[in-house]
């Protein structure tokens, strides 16, 4: 009995002792008895900050308290150290890195420019910005130690290039799609239309339209963004419907090749958080039947690092602008969403006229032409009667001096 008693203490204390050990915590020592493993940090890349979520309860169970965790080794400033979370299942410690200031507890942050896929499936010069860093516990102070180090890393990737159009359109975009090593900067960005070139007061469309050639003003503005990317405006064109995928489209201009329509003016690229341009408001031939057109406006824009923008800017007006060039299905890069401006609505300048319109129109042409070919036709018939008149009054005076012969002879008795 004393041999089956023995184990059996054991096991009770050993349970004891893990319960003593997860105390407070939520967590459970069938399932986290461990040390640390990969699944044991999430990660969550938003615009403004990174989220990272440890498991505790392994830590835990390798001897650590949550005071022993911090990013890049910086054990001695509270500020890249996490919180305890213990309202989750299970118990989580937190680190929230803001993108202002990430440096600060040692994440690094690399832009990179690689060759890949856009959306149309054509290979496109790509470039990403990755923040990585790592969270570890500090080292001994003694020669060996019997707890092992625990070391978590992590990183994420933000395509700098999207496609953006207006706020009314990409409303839904603004919530982030929450994905473990990759984010997204899109919901920063807007595209917005001005009445002026102060950018004060937003464009105010009539309702009948605005008149062609008007003068917008558009801008593709960053908002809660980290201060140290630039937007970079890259391509933008118009389409007559809310589709970014129209076949039929207009371009304004194109960066890379300084392409550009002739009515339009770029007027700031890559020098701060926004992008202005202007052009003159025209209408699509296809809506020739309808008193409006409408028109969409659609920008692909990337976000570069201040010092890096110069370098992507084109030199126009110069033989090596085409050197850049990339193209222009080429300018959308993976992860794109979608903004779209508009509709800007014209009106027509020339109203439609119906059949009797147009025959009221013309009445004067055509009765002009009447009375001439009227005048022409008595001139040619008064011309001809006068020739003739002319002719037997030469014929008449001859015949009437002839003298009147008598014929004699005997009477033909044949004839009575």
């Amino acid at each position: 009995k004393r041999c089956l008693c023995l184990p059996l203490i054991f096991i009770v204390l050993q349970i004891f002792s893990v319960g003593a050990q997860f105390n407070g915590y939520n967590c459970d020592a069938n399932f986290h008895s461990r040390f640390p493993a990969e699944r044991d940090i999430s990660v969550y890349c938003g615009v403004q900050t990174v989220t990272l979520k440890v498991n505790f309860c392994p830590v835990l169970f390798s001897g650590y308290t949550d005071s022993d965790l911090a990013l890049n080794g910086h054990h001695g400033d509270a500020h890249c150290r996490g919180f305890i979370n213990n309202n989750t299942f299970p118990t989580v410690v937190i680190f929230s890195i803001s993108l202002a200031t990430l440096e600060s507890c040692g994440n690094a942050l690399v832009v990179s420019t690689a060759q890949g896929p856009n959306a149309y499936g054509n290979l496109s010069l790509v470039q990403i910005g990755n923040i990585s860093g790592y969270i570890d516990t500090p080292d001994p102070p003694t020669i060996i130690s019997y707890l092992p180090g625990l070391l978590y890393k992590y990183s994420c990737s933000y395509p700098l290039e999207y496609l953006v159009n207006n706020t009314q359109l990409a409303s839904s975009s603004a919530a982030i799609s929450v994905k473990e090593s990759n984010g997204t900067f899109i919901s920063t960005l807007n595209l917005l239309l001005y009445n002026d070139s102060s950018y004060i007061q937003q464009l105010s469309i009539p309702v009948a339209g605005l008149t062609l050639k008007t003068r917008v003003f558009a801008a593709v503005k960053a908002t809660n963004l980290d201060k140290r990317w630039n937007v970079l405006m890259d391509y933008c064109y118009t389409t007559p419907s809310g589709n970014p995928n129209d076949e039929l489209r207009y371009d304004l201009f194109f960066r890379a090749s300084c392409d550009k329509d002739p009515q339009t003016t770029v007027l700031e690229n890559g020098k701060s958080q926004m992008g202005r341009f202007a052009f003159e408001v025209f209408r699509f031939v296809k809506h020739k039947n309808q008193k409006m057109s409408t028109v969409f406006l659609h920008c692909v824009t990337k976000l570069c690092r201040a010092d890096d923008c110069p370098m992507l800017m084109p030199i126009c007006g110069s033989k090596k602008k085409r050197a850049i060039s990339e193209g222009k299905q080429s300018s959308k890069s993976p992860g794109n969403a979608v903004l779209t401006a508009g509709p800007i609505i014209t009106r027509s300048e020339q109203t439609p006229s119906n059949n009797s319109q147009l025959a009221l129109l013309n009445a004067p042409e055509f009765h002009m032409n009447t009375v001439t070919s009227i005048l022409i036709s008595a001139v040619i018939i008064l011309s001809v009667i006068s020739i003739c008149f002319f002719l037997f009054s030469l014929v008449l005076p001859k015949g009437r001096s002839s003298p009147v012969t008598t014929v004699s002879g005997v009477r033909n008795t044949a004839f009575n």
